[in-house]
């Protein structure tokens, strides 16, 4: 059986689609596990990335998102409602999303719960044969503030490291 040629291009766009996503996810794995190398890999060397509070070279937003992210002790981050739309060696892409960060006070007493949600409008360029982001502008929708006042007890359960020390990482 041969597949024509209408079918061998949709098989490629939906292959690009998929390689695209997979870029989404690694970001957010990047960016909840703190994981630099990782996030790296998702952006082309001379990508820009303006996530409001930061403009410029994606490589300057990963150390200063990462420095930032310090004082979270826990971020996840969603994606959802994804349109990928891919032409050539290029593809404009937008994310929505939802991310959750949870902070200490500064001196400790209180916990509180950082929402938000938006979308990652990018585009995406295929060099060399690999997809990576080369502009990412992320566009707010919403925040809130919300206090922990308490939570469940997760001493017995495996619970997530901003770190390689994560269970992602040890499979």
């Amino acid at each position: 059986m041969t597949l024509d040629e209408r079918t061998v291009a949709a098989l490629k766009k939906l292959l690009d689609k998929q390689e695209i996503h997979d870029m989404l996810m690694r970001y957010c794995r990047g960016i909840d596990r703190c994981d630099e190398e990782l996030l790296r890999s998702v952006y082309h060397p001379d990508a820009t990335d303006n996530h409001g509070q930061f403009n410029g070279k994606a490589a300057d937003f990963i150390l200063w998102a990462l420095q930032a992210l310090r004082r979270d002790e826990r971020t996840t981050h969603f994606l959802c409602n994804e349109l990928i739309e891919v032409d050539g060696d290029s593809a404009h892409c937008e994310s929505y999303l939802f991310a959750v960060h949870r902070r200490k006070s500064k001196d400790g007493t209180t916990t509180k719960d950082l929402s938000f949600g938006g979308r990652y409008v990018d585009r995406f360029e295929r060099r060399e044969g690999v997809w990576r982001i080369a502009h990412r502008q992320v566009v707010f929708e919403w925040s809130r503030i919300d206090p922990v006042e308490e939570c469940y007890d997760l001493t017995p359960f495996v619970t997530g490291q901003r770190s390689q020390d994560d269970a992602v990482y040890t499979r």
